[in-house]
């Protein structure tokens, strides 16, 4: 695996929309439709949006409300997410990347910028269970802080630099980055490792 070797590996730890999940159109939707409602500009939320925790994202467009106001544009977001999952599916090589992982014995788990209820919807409506979830709710510092990839990682018993961090996003892989493992980078993000899918993290555990 480019500068470290896969025996290296001994936990990978995923991030969940746009990596194991296939939320993207839902999220465009969401976000939009959200925008929309504050007037704002969908394409210019939807830069910002994706890997991002939602608070962080309404901060940024919403710097002169209340707390309490950004707090109800929070909540308005999560409904919107919450009650659109009709099109939410594995991505391509997640399920044989998951049994790949699970047959050969390596701990995997998520954290996620979502929180818990949305996180939850979203991986049953994909079909992914996972073992260890941590999520936005969990932590004090979204990414890219580190806190909450180094915290899954002590979940998994696997110190972090032997962890295998999975992104497709740059603030989610700077998250990665800064707490000391490994990385892989979707969509091309520039990770220690750049996969077109995850059929060839498949491929790289089974070589």
């Amino acid at each position: 695996m480019n500068s470290r070797d896969s025996s290296d590996i001994r936990a990978v730890l995923f991030d969940m929309d746009g990596t194991l999940v296939d939320s993207d159109a839902v999220v465009d939707r969401s976000w939009s439709a959200w925008a929309t409602e504050y007037g704002l500009s969908p394409a210019t939320v939807l830069a910002v949006a994706h890997g991002n925790p939602a608070a962080a994202t309404i901060a940024q467009f919403l710097p002169d409300h209340s707390e309490a106001e950004r707090a109800e544009a929070g909540a308005r977001i999560l409904q919107l997410e919450v009650d659109d999952v009709s099109d939410v599916v594995a991505t391509p090589g997640a399920p044989e990347l998951i049994e790949t992982l699970d047959r050969l014995g390596v701990p995997w788990a998520i954290y996620t910028s979502a929180p818990a209820q949305l996180a939850k919807v979203r991986l049953d409506a994909a079909g992914i269970a996972p073992t260890i979830l941590l999520t936005i709710d969990d932590v004090a510092h979204g990414k890219p802080d580190p806190e909450g990839y180094l915290r899954v990682a002590e979940l998994v018993g696997v110190p972090i630099e032997q962890c295998l961090v999975v992104e497709d996003s740059r603030v989610g892989l700077a998250a990665g980055q800064a707490s000391g493992a490994t990385t892989a980078g979707l969509k091309g993000v520039p990770g220690d490792i750049e996969l077109p899918d995850l059929h060839r993290l498949v491929q790289l555990f089974t070589e």
